[in-house]
Order: C-alpha cells, then sequence, then structure tokens
C-alpha cells in the first residue's frame, strides 16, 4: 500500500498537510496534559499532579545523569518539553491511522517522517552550538569543541557534526515507521482475506500496537538522552 500525504502549496512551496495537522495536534495534546496536571496545584501532590510531576523527575533525572549537577536546572524544561513532544508524537500514528480513498493518509505520526526527525536533530544540534556559546563565549567555544585536545582533531570534529544530525533523525524516523507500516500490513490482512482473518489479526494487531507504544517511548528516552550527550560536549571543557 503506497500511502500518500495531504499536500498543498503556497506559492511555489509545498507543503506536508497531513504532517502539519499532526504535529499541531501533538501541540495541543501536550499543551492540554500539562495546563490540566498543573491546576490548583498543592503542596501534597496527588491524582494528575504527581503524574507530571512523576514525569518532571523522571526527565530530571535523564538530564543529571549526562550533565553536571550545576547545569540539570538550566536545561530540564528544554529536555522535559523535547521529551514530551517525541513521546506524543511517536504514540500516535501507532495507536490508529485514517486512510481514505486513493490511500490518503490523514493520520500518521509526525515522527514518521523523515524530514521531521532530521530536522529536529538538526535543531538540537543548533541548540549544543548557541548553548556552547553563550557560556564559554565564541572564541573558547570553538577552541574547546575543535581544537582539543589537538588540532588535528578538527576534520573529524566537523564529521562528526554531520554525522550526529543523521544518526539521531534517522534512529527515530526508522523505529516509528517500521511500526506503522506493520500496523498497515496486519490492517491490510483483513482487508485482503476478510473476516476469516480476524481472529489471527486482532490479537497480532493489539500484541503490535502495545509493542510498538513501547518502542515510542523508548525512542523519546533515547532521543533525550542524546541530545544530553551532545549537549555536555558542548558546555563542558574537553
Amino acid at each position: 500500500m503506497d500511502e500518500r500525504s495531504l499536500l498543498f502549496h503556497i506559492g511555489p512551496i509545498w507543503f506536508d498537510g497531513t504532517i502539519i495537522l499532526m504535529t499541531l495536534l501533538t501541540c495541543i495534546i501536550i499543551f492540554a496534559v500539562v495546563f490540566i496536571c498543573t491546576r490548583n496545584l498543592q503542596m501534597k501532590p496527588k491524582g494528575k499532579q504527581n503524574f507530571i510531576e512523576w514525569v518532571i523527575d523522571f526527565v530530571r533525572g535523564v538530564v543529571s545523569s549526562q550533565l553536571p549537577k550545576k547545569e540539570v536546572g538550566n536545561y530540564d524544561f528544554y529536555a522535559f518539553v523535547l521529551f514530551l513532544f517525541i513521546f506524543v508524537a511517536n504514540e500516535l500514528g501507532l495507536i490508529t491511522k485514517i486512510v481514505i480513498h486513493d490511500d490518503l493518509t490523514l493520520w500518521k505520526s509526525p515522527t514518521a517522517d523523515p524530514v521531521v526527525t532530521l530536522g529536529m536533530a538538526f535543531m538540537v544540534i543548533l541548540l549544543t552550538h548557541f548553548f556552547g556559546v553563550k557560556k564559554m563565549g565564541t572564541k573558547e567555544y570553538l577552541v574547546n569543541s575543535y581544537l582539543r585536545p589537538v588540532g588535528i582533531v578538527l576534520p573529524m570534529k566537523l564529521l562528526e557534526e554531520f554525522t550526529n544530525v543523521v544518526t539521531l533523525g534517522l534512529r527515530l524516523y526508522g523505529n516509528i515507521f517500521a511500526g506503522e507500516v506493520l500496523l498497515g500490513l496486519i490492517a491490510s490482512m483483513v482487508n485482503n482475506l476478510g473476516w476469516l482473518s480476524l481472529p489471527l489479526a486482532v490479537p497480532l494487531e493489539m500484541i503490535w500496537i502495545g509493542f510498538s507504544l513501547f518502542i515510542g517511548a523508548i525512542q523519546a528516552y533515547v532521543f533525550v538522552i542524546l541530545a544530553m550527550v551532545f549537549l555536555d560536549n558542548k558546555i563542558e571543557e574537553e
């Protein structure tokens, strides 16, 4: 099944409407969850406040495992937003799919598109440079990042910037895209074989959805971990 996205253009520039809609939906879900969970905060948390505090503590633990203790408070909110966005974006297309006539896809994970994941990876690497320059100054940052311990490592350091973007983005894309493809194959089995395939397809679909949700959560965790590793390399002296 060759799926198509909802495309439109403004002047000569084309946009993927499906990805834009799903990205907006991701942001709305995150805003709604955080807004609801942070209403009427209490000194003794319970219920929804417990949930959001657990997520914050979890992300702070991820950040503190990679950054010096003194830096955790500066970047924990950045990591929190990054984790929530990737987690929700991963899970959207792994829960269900909406495909109408001519294989037009209206519902998918934004992170199942390589442009999105590579764009996010590029943003993460750019932010590491920004935070590094902000902390050290331009000259000291360039020396620390590319000329230490010896200047001969400069070509490898420059190549590393490219490979970091590619590996960070494609790792996320590959895992989420593969999950959506297999869900689509299971659904197409029902279309091709009819109702007789339901006893096999339904349990298989449920098992794969559960496994895919787990993979989506793991990939959000891995993405944030690697983002913090790259950040630590830029803000700490070599």
